[in-house]
Order: structure tokens, then sequence, then C-alpha cells
């Protein structure tokens, strides 16, 4: 658990199920991120983290593994009042020590955000750079199969 002034990271909970589904989808309702059902959240409630401040959650994230050497960073969301002022930072920061920590080798993100992600060392690369499985949520997206988002990932061991 980490402190960010009077914020915490933590692994979340089933009492945080509901909020970060209301996060989330209002994000995804922008057209900004892929919505997600209560029963993906429970399903991947594991891979969740959230930001907590005086007991709400202001803010979500997931570390999702994918293959012995591979996990994705996704569903990364703050509530917009709570925006720019370090949560997010803190947030992947929080992700990526917890893939480090698990000696996963390599984190990808899709994102519309690249430059929020090149401040942490990911760098762009192709789609086809990807395996295939990681598509697997992409079918249920509107903008399938003409996704826009960019992939890029970061090198966490050699």
């Amino acid at each position: 658990m980490k402190k960010k002034g009077n914020a915490i990271i933590r692994k979340s909970k089933i009492k945080d199920v509901l909020q970060i589904r209301q996060i989330v989808n209002k994000f995804a309702d922008e057209g900004k991120m892929l919505p997600l059902s209560l029963n993906q959240i429970y399903e991947r409630l594991r891979d969740f983290s959230v930001v907590e401040k005086d007991g709400k959650i202001i803010g979500c994230g997931a570390l999702k593994i994918i293959w012995k050497d591979l996990a994705e960073i996704r569903s990364i969301a703050i509530k917009r009042n709570f925006q720019k002022k370090g949560y997010g930072k803190k947030l992947v920061e929080s992700l990526l020590k917890e893939a480090e920590e698990l000696e996963i080798k390599r984190v990808f993100v899709l994102t519309y955000k690249p430059d929020f992600f090149m401040k942490f060392g990911f760098e762009k690369i192709s789609k086809q750079k990807l395996p295939h499985k990681i598509w697997v949520d992409c079918i249920n997206c509107p903008k399938f199969p003409r996704c826009d988002e960019i992939p890029m990932m970061k090198i966490i061991k050699k």
C-alpha cells in the first residue's frame, strides 16, 4: 500500500467493484477505454489496484498477466477532478513495481495517451509485436477491427 498525500494505493476489494465500474465506464462512455461489466470486474478483481482518498475510490488500474514474461497495464482511470495531481503516476508506478516483483520481463499498454506512458519508459511498438491472444477483449470493442489505440511496451528485465 502506497500513500500519495492523504490518498493510498492498494489492491482492490469486493467492496470496490461498483466504484471501479462507475469510474471505468464513465470514460468508456466517452470512447476513451473499453467498458467493463460487473462480471468482468469480479473476474479480474485480483488484477486491480485502486486509489483511495478519504474513503472513496478516485481511480483504478489493473495489471493483467498475459504470459510468463508479459503483462498488460489496463483500465487506468482517475476521476476528472483528481487528474493532474500525481495519482495516475503513482498508480502506474505501483503496477510496474508489482510487475517487477512478479518477475515479469515486459509490460505493455494500449493507450490514447502515449505521452503519459513515455514518462515511465514505455516505447511505441507495432501491434504485430503483441501476441494474438491479447486481442481477445478486442472482439467486443465497438472499434474492432479498426483499433486506434497506440501499443506501447516497457522492458522491465532482460
